[in-house]
């Protein structure tokens, strides 16, 4: 390893606590005979959820210490069901003419149409946090790599979990995120594995969207209609916080679990006193940093977008209280 390379590794890792074990950086070799850096978009879902602040904050962070490689440009839409101005962002990266796109996108489907435009103006576009739909990619050429964690096991770890402390029989309830995108369904197939598992019966599912008040009166719906109902799994933190605020509403408070994903900062005290059950900690720095970290190395290596493939496997831990 070059001077280079081990001083851009020691201060991302001195950077990033969170994101030990980080891939090497790409090679300074040939970068060195490139007049200008690189400029990177990373653009991502809500910038209201707490989640997609951690991402952009590692993101910030790694290109702070590695500010002579790459720019990079932040970006996220009001609500992670704004897919329609998330596909401007995208339209503005192009016309911005950056190297490179990393995208955490808010619909698997609806984004491939202008990631392909990307990709035709030359753009190396890397996919984080949500897949983009396999099949619709292969209907447009596209071979975009993923980075980020395996949701169905994530999921599966935090209800596996929750069915350790559930009777067989007992009733619950699953409040799913968005439901065009791949992580929510995931997330919600990982859930019914657990329930169906443990020999528990699913008795609803419905949207959340990823947010609180929409997971409050989601939940609150699901209690009034299954009053019998013992746990409540939903697919991400924000939609729990409504949850937890939902089952207190309904007088229920410590006779209805509650389970998340994410490990956001907010919903950590509602585990430490035992409203929320356990979450999922799917390290969103890490997912910022290794995708920035692929589309750099494929403009390093001067690929194009049809040689890159494949996945990036990023971890996924369960938390609890104890």
């Amino acid at each position: 390893m070059n001077r280079n390379i081990r001083r851009r590794v020691v201060c991302a890792a001195a950077a990033l606590v969170a994101c030990a074990a980080l891939p090497l950086p790409f090679s300074g070799a040939a970068h060195a005979q490139t007049p200008k850096k690189p400029k990177v978009a990373l653009v991502m879902k809500s910038l209201a959820n707490e989640f997609f602040l951690t991402m952009e904050t590692g993101a910030k962070e790694y290109q702070k210490h590695n500010a002579s490689q790459f720019d990079l440009i932040t970006n996220g839409i009001k609500d992670e069901t704004d897919t329609a101005n998330q596909i401007r962002i995208v339209e503005q990266m192009i016309v911005s003419k950056v190297d490179a796109l990393v995208i955490a996108p808010a619909d698997s489907k609806a984004l491939v149409p202008v990631i392909k435009k990307a990709v035709d103006a030359g753009i190396i576009v890397v996919n984080i946090d949500n897949r983009l739909d396999p099949d619709v990619l292969k209907s447009k050429d596209l071979n975009v790599p993923f980075v980020g964690p395996d949701n169905r096991k994530g999921a599966r770890k935090v209800g596996d979990y929750l069915s350790s402390r559930l009777k067989r029989g007992d009733e619950v309830g699953i409040i799913e995120g968005v439901t065009t995108t791949t992580n929510a369904q995931q997330r919600t197939a990982g859930f019914r594995e657990a329930m169906e598992g443990g020999g528990m019966k699913v008795v609803a599912l419905q949207s959340g969207d990823w947010e609180i008040d929409k997971g409050n009166a989601v939940a609150a719906q699901i209690l009034n209609a299954n009053p019998n109902v013992k746990a409540l799994l939903c697919g991400n933190d924000n939609m729990a916080i409504g949850a937890v605020s939902a089952i207190r509403a309904a007088g229920k408070t410590g006779k209805v679990q509650v389970v998340g994903y994410d490990d956001i900062n907010a919903i950590k005290p509602m585990l430490k006193d035992g409203r929320v059950l356990a979450t999922a900690n799917q390290y969103a720095a890490k997912q910022a940093v290794f995708g920035i970290d692929t589309a750099l190395k494929a403009i390093d290596g001067h690929k194009k977008q049809s040689e890159l493939s494949g996945v990036v496997e990023t971890p996924v831990d369960l938390v609890t209280n104890r």
